[in-house]
C-alpha cells in the first residue's frame, strides 16, 4: 500500500460501488440504499437536509490554493459541497472525490481527525450521494489540491446508483432520458452544453453592442405562421379558442417593426410537428432579428459577422471540424444564386419560369421525387435540396428562392418569380434563412390566400392568413430585413456534434417500451 497522505490507491478497494456488485442490478442496489435511509433516520440524522452553507466551490479552491507545494498544509477552512464521485478506503483513511458544477477536489479523511462515528459514517456513504465537508486545504505528498475533513453531513442520500465510471450510460437514448445522469458522468457531454450555453450569451452581447432590443412575443398563437411547418394545436378554456403553438416569431417581430422598434430580436423556443432526425427536434431554439431599413444584403453581413463571433467568444477559434474538413468561420462566406449552384453541382438548368412539365421530367431524370400539386417554384427548391443542399461544406449564402415557396419574403427587384431571401448552408444543413421582408399588404395578402388555398387542399406546412398581421401592414412596415438562425444547429456545429440531440438538454424521444 502507499503511503496514506498520497491520494494513490494501493491494494484496497474502492467503497461505494460495492451496493451495485453486491446484488442484482438497479433494484437491488436502490433497496440496500434504502435500508441505510432509513438507519439514519433511525438515529434521527436527517438524510436530506435544508441546506449547507459552503464558502468555496472546486474551482475557486483550485484558483486560490492551485500552487500549494506538494505536501503542504494550511490553517484556512473551508466549507464545500458537492456529489461523491469516488469513495476509497486505506486503513484508517478515506480518500473520495467530491465533484461540484465547477470540477472536483479531494476530500482525505482521517480517522485521527475525525473520530470513529464520522469516520465510519463517512465510509458508508455510496458514489451519487450529496455531501458537504468543512476542514483545513492541503496537498497530498504527490501534490493533489485537498480539504482534510473535519466535519462532514449527507446532504441527499441518492438511491440509485451511478452508471460505472469508465461506461457511463453506454446507451444513447439513455443517455438521452436521463440526461441528469449523463452530465454527472460524461465530461463531453457537459462541454457540449457549456459551448452551447457560451454562444447564446455572446449572441445576446452581439445583439446588444449593435443596438437591437430583445423582445418576447407569444407562443400561443391563434394563426401561427412565419414558417412552412405543421403546428401542435391546443385550445383556450377561458377563451374559448383555438390555438397553436408558434412555430416561428416573426409575424410578431414584424409587427414591432410596425410599432417603431426599428432593431428587433427573439431568442426562443418554437415548436414543430414533424419527424424526429439527426437535425430535427419538435422543440428547438430559434434566434430571429429584424432591422429597419435595410435588406437581405445588410442581413448577410450581420449572420456572417454573428457566425465568426459567436465562434470565436466560444472556442477562441474560429476552425470548425464539418464533415471530416476544417472549416473557417471567419473566412468571407462565399455567395452564389440558388439556380446557379443547381446548375454547378446537379450539371441541370433549371428556373421557376420553366413549365411544370418540364421541370417533373428533371425530377425524374435526377431521381427527386414529386407530387401533382407542386407548381414550379416547389419542383425547382426540391430539385436543389436533394442534389445540391447536401453536398455544399464550406458556408455559402445560397441566394434567391422561387417565390412560390417563400409568402413572406419580398419579390426579387430583378426577377420576379423569385424572391430576395438566402439560407446559409454550412456541412450540407441550413443554419440561417433571411429575407428582405414583404411590407406590400396588397401582395401579402394574395399570397396568405393563396398558400391557405394550399392548406385547404390537404397540404398541413402551409400558412393561412393572418388578418391581423395583415392589418399591421396597412399601417405600414419601412423596408425591413429579417434573419432566422437554428440555435441548436449553430451549437452543433460549434460543438462539433451530428446530431441535435446532442445540444438539446432534453430532446422528445419514444415512450420507453
Amino acid at each position: 500500500m502507499t503511503d496514506p497522505t498520497s491520494g494513490q490507491a494501493g491494494s484496497s478497494a474502492e467503497t461505494g460501488i460495492s451496493d451495485i456488485a453486491d446484488v442484482s442490478g438497479e433494484a437491488g442496489a436502490r433497496a440496500l440504499r434504502l435500508g441505510k435511509l432509513e438507519a439514519l433516520r433511525e438515529r434521527g440524522i436527517n438524510p436530506y437536509p435544508v441546506r449547507f452553507d459552503r464558502d468555496r466551490t472546486c474551482a475557486s479552491l483550485s484558483a486560490e490554493f492551485g500552487s500549494l507545494e506538494a505536501g503542504a498544509e494550511t490553517n484556512v477552512s473551508v466549507r464545500v459541497a458537492g456529489r461523491l464521485m469516488l469513495l476509497r478506503r486505506q486503513g484508517k483513511i478515506i480518500f473520495a472525490t467530491l465533484q461540484d458544477g465547477t470540477g472536483r477536489v479531494q476530500l482525505f479523511v482521517s480517522k485521527a481527525e475525525v473520530g470513529d462515528q464520522l469516520f465510519e459514517d463517512f465510509g458508508a456513504f455510496d458514489l451519487g450521494d450529496w455531501v458537504g465537508a468543512e476542514g483545513h486545504v492541503m496537498t497530498t505528498r504527490t501534490g493533489e489540491l485537498s480539504v482534510k475533513v473535519s466535519r462532514a453531513e449527507l446532504l441527499a442520500k441518492a438511491l440509485l446508483p451511478l452508471p460505472d465510471k469508465w461506461h457511463g450510460l453506454a446507451d444513447v437514448d439513455t443517455r438521452f432520458r436521463r440526461r441528469y445522469v449523463d452530465l454527472v458522468m460524461n465530461a463531453e457531454a457537459r462541454k457540449v452544453f457549456e459551448i452551447r450555453f457560451r454562444a447564446i450569451a455572446a449572441i445576446r452581447r452581439f445583439f446588444e453592442e449593435r443596438g437591437y432590443v430583445e423582445v418576447e412575443t407569444p407562443v400561443l398563437q391563434p394563426v401561427p405562421g412565419g414558417a412552412a411547418a405543421r403546428p401542435f394545436h391546443t385550445h383556450h378554456n377561458a377563451l374559448e379558442m383555438d390555438l397553436a403553438l408558434r412555430i416561428a416569431p416573426e409575424l410578431y417581430l414584424k409587427r414591432l417593426v410596425v410599432a417603431g422598434y426599428e432593431r428587433v430580436y427573439e431568442i426562443g423556443r418554437v415548436f414543430r410537428n414533424e419527424g424526429l432526425s439527426t437535425r430535427h427536434n419538435p422543440e428547438f431554439t430559434m434566434l430571429e432579428a429584424y432591422e429597419a431599413f435595410v435588406d437581405y444584403t445588410e442581413m448577410m453581413v450581420l449572420a456572417e459577422e454573428l457566425i465568426t463571433h459567436a465562434a470565436r467568444e466560444t472556442l477562441v477559434s474560429t476552425a470548425v471540424e464539418v464533415e471530416g474538413h476544417t472549416v473557417d468561420l471567419g473566412a468571407p462566406f462565399r455567395k452564389v444564386r440558388l439556380l446557379d449552384l443547381v446548375e454547378e453541382r446537379a450539371g441541370v438548368a433549371v428556373h421557376p419560369s420553366m413549365s411544370v412539365e418540364e421541370l417533373r421530367a428533371i425530377c425524374d431524370r435526377l431521381g427527386v421525387p414529386h407530387e401533382a400539386t407542386w407548381g414550379a417554384g416547389k419542383l425547382v427548391l426540391e430539385i436543389y435540396e436533394k442534389t445540391t443542399e447536401p453536398t455544399i461544406i464550406e458556408p455559402t449564402f445560397v441566394l434567391d428562392y422561387p417565390r412560390e415557396v417563400s409568402p413572406l419574403a419580398r419579390t426579387h427587384r430583378d426577377d420576379d418569380t423569385l424572391v430576395e431571401r438566402f439560407e446559409l448552408i454550412i456541412g450540407g444543413r441550413e443554419l440561417a434563412n433571411a429575407f428582405s421582408e414583404l411590407n406590400d399588404p396588397v401582395d401579402q395578402r394574395t399570397r396568405l390566400e393563396t398558400q391557405a388555398n394550399l392548406k385547404a387542399a390537404g397540404d398541413m406546412e402551409a400558412h393561412g392568413v393572418d388578418e391581423d398581421y395583415i392589418r399591421a401592414l396597412e399601417y405600414g412596415l419601412p423596408p425591413c430585413g429579417g434573419l432566422g438562425v437554428g440555435i441548436d444547429r449553430l451549437a452543433m456545429l460549434l460543438a462539433g456534434v451530428h446530431s441535435i440531440r446532442e445540444v438539446i438538454l432534453f430532446p422528445h424521444l419514444r415512450p420507453e417500451a
